[in-house]
């Protein structure tokens, strides 16, 4: 199969992207702006407290049970005391930061410019945009204790494999990864377990990283349990480069 069009045409600076290597300064330039995003967003994010992440389709709008589901575990987190991250679009992100914000919680987006025009969502009390899809995941898995992933599609898939990576490499510990969506997330699970497993791609161990779950309540207090040592909870965070306290 052939490769289809792009949907959207590609921007200058996508194009320049992909003629490979450029001048050390225009790749100086790049390396520059690409710094700058990680400083906005470590200072956006700084104070937002115990968080978590939720991942999920933008294309489940309001009436989809899945965007129902995202909405009440987004309440049931805040409930909890934790912040709610997602990645600031519509869909099943704006379900969760829905949930948040009507639970009198805190609720936080951290969006992706996209040719198509990603909006942040309504329900957001902070909001940071960023251009890389890199730097947007550093800050999704970065400020969170625990991630909770509803279904979706390429995007989803890629941010809970990453992060379910970053589990079986150690490169984070402590972190529950919950999904949600039983009947949407088990095939893929089956395959997990079916190939990888018993051809030695991955040890059964690593199957404990996912905890499936249809039940708002049972996703947050097996977060809860997970993260209740974590040292990250104790940790006291100073203003040092101006940031605002939220």
């Amino acid at each position: 199969m052939g490769d289809p069009p792009p949907k959207v045409p590609l921007t200058r600076d996508e194009t320049i992207f992909l003629e490979g290597p450029r001048s050390r300064l225009d790749e100086f330039v790049r390396v520059f702006k690409i710094a700058r995003e990680f400083i906005t967003g470590f200072r956006a994010l700084h104070f937002i407290g115990p968080a978590v992440t939720v991942f999920g389709s933008s294309r489940f709008r309001e009436g989809n049970p899945y965007y129902t589901l995202a909405q009440e575990v987004g309440a049931a987190l805040a409930e909890a005391g934790f912040a709610v991250i997602t990645g600031g679009g519509p869909g099943i992100m704006e379900a969760a930061n829905r949930g948040a914000k009507e639970a009198g919680g805190v609720s936080v987006g951290c969006n992706i410019g996209l040719p198509e025009e990603q909006h942040p969502n309504p329900y957001l009390d902070h909001f940071v945009e960023f251009k890389y899809f890199f730097v947007r995941k550093v800050m999704l898995v970065k400020y969170s204790y625990g991630f909770v992933a509803l279904p979706g599609g390429f995007g989803t898939l890629d941010e809970i494999f990453e992060t379910a990576t970053l589990l079986q490499t150690r490169k984070i510990w402590g972190f529950p990864l919950v999904l949600m969506g039983i009947d949407y997330w088990l095939p893929a699970v089956d395959f997990v377990s079916d190939r990888l497993v018993r051809t030695g791609a991955i040890d059964a161990d690593d199957l404990h990283y996912f905890h499936l779950t249809d039940s708002p309540a049972e996703a947050v207090q097996h977060i809860r349990t997970v993260v209740g040592t974590h040292p990250q909870a104790t940790f006291r965070r100073r203003a040092v480069l101006g940031e605002r306290k939220l």
